[in-house]
């Protein structure tokens, strides 16, 4: 039986970076519940929007890219699509399969949201553009390993 590489406890540093990234996360989460509030939309709600704002995506791809269930998916379309933000239709591709996407209204509730981040505005605007260019970049070394 092969005996499990002991794991290297993490530097201090690593550590830090660790807790700051949370302290981030947490922030950034805060701050979108409240902007999402202000549209009468749960943090979910607004997440998902956002999405679809981009694209029209498939209910089994949406949970994927929030990490939950399809079921929650659907219940959460259904909410967005009763106040008009969301549309359902079929995919061009493959007709069997239902494409959530945001209505003209959605994008501009999405585009209101994503304006009234703070995070966004404030710390992030505080560093300097090739500081933001710098953090962006390492964030995507980050993501890539």
């Amino acid at each position: 039986m092969a005996t499990p590489h002991p794991s290297r406890r993490p530097d201090p540093l690593s550590l830090e970076v660790v807790e700051l990234i949370g302290d981030v996360v947490a922030r950034f989460y805060a701050d979108y519940e409240e902007a999402a509030g202000e549209h009468a939309l749960t943090g979910a709600q607004a997440r998902l929007l956002s999405l679809l704002s981009l694209e029209p995506l498939p209910m089994r791809k949406l949970a994927q890219k929030l990490k939950c269930e399809p079921s929650n998916v659907t219940g959460i379309v259904d909410r967005l699509e009763a106040r008009g933000l969301v549309e359902r239709r079929p995919d061009p591709a493959d007709r069997r399969v239902k494409l959530a996407a945001a209505t003209e209204e959605g994008r501009r509730v999405a585009h209101d949201l994503r304006d009234g981040l703070r995070f966004a505005r404030e710390p992030l605007a505080a560093l300097s553009d090739t500081e933001r260019e710098s953090l962006r970049d390492l964030l995507r070394r980050m993501l890539t390993h």
